[in-house]
């Protein structure tokens, strides 16, 4: 990729650039969606409070237990935290993800009525939820497009890229949002997730077989 002291020129680089990476996970990706198994908004949230430090897979595996003993907010609300801690065992962390979400599932008894809100604000005054699962539950359950969904593949790839050169997952999103057009955020983190579990690992990525290597300025790749 070219070089240029020329701010214009520069800013017009950045533009086609984004646009390449967007025309080229659409084609790779096109039905791209969540991979985490869910029936509403509220499996949505607890499979994605779950999901942190563990992968998705493993997720599924234990979620669909999970909701069948818990229908409900208020049936997550009423549980008794030894048995969500062993029913969760297997994801990592399992004291605190159990403590959020039946701290979660109260705040959602309590203040909307067992169900999940669809802002952002709101979202975040749960226990277990930060921006990334605020942004999933919102893009993915409502189609809200609050944010960009920042996981390790968004972090990493976005950086490898080119797209941002931030080091935390915040400063990454909003370098995200800026470049990239709002109506594309909620797809734009689903085809890039896909991407980095099929073709662009963080060991070893598959820069031949790769759809975005004319745009992407492999930063950190040997």
């Amino acid at each position: 990729m070219s070089t240029t002291n020329d701010p214009e020129a520069t800013e017009q680089v950045g533009k086609r650039q984004v646009k390449g990476i967007l025309a080229g996970l659409k084609k790779a990706y096109p039905e791209a969606e969540c991979a985490l198994r869910h029936a509403d908004p509220l499996q949505l949230l607890i499979a994605t409070i779950l999901s942190a430090q563990c992968t998705d897979k493993r997720v599924n595996l234990v979620t669909p237990e999970l909701f069948r003993k818990y229908p409900s907010a208020e049936a997550f609300a009423r549980a008794s935290l030894p048995t969500l801690e062993r029913m969760i065992h297997s994801t990592g962390f399992f004291r605190n993800k159990a403590k959020n979400i039946r701290e979660a599932c109260r705040r959602l008894v309590r203040d909307h009525n067992g169900q999940v809100p669809q802002s952002m604000e709101e979202l975040l005054r749960l226990a277990g939820v930060a921006r990334k699962t605020a942004n999933v539950v919102l893009g993915t359950a409502y189609g809200v497009a609050s944010g960009v969904v920042v996981d390790t593949h968004v972090f990493r790839i976005s950086r490898r890229l080119g797209l941002t050169r931030a080091r935390t997952p915040e400063k990454v999103e909003q370098d995200l949002m800026a470049a990239i057009p709002a109506g594309e955020w909620i797809n734009f983190s689903h085809r890039l997730i896909h991407h980095g579990r099929r073709i662009c690992s963080a060991r070893s990525p598959q820069c031949s077989l790769c759809p975005l290597e004319p745009h992407c300025r492999k930063v950190g790749v040997d």
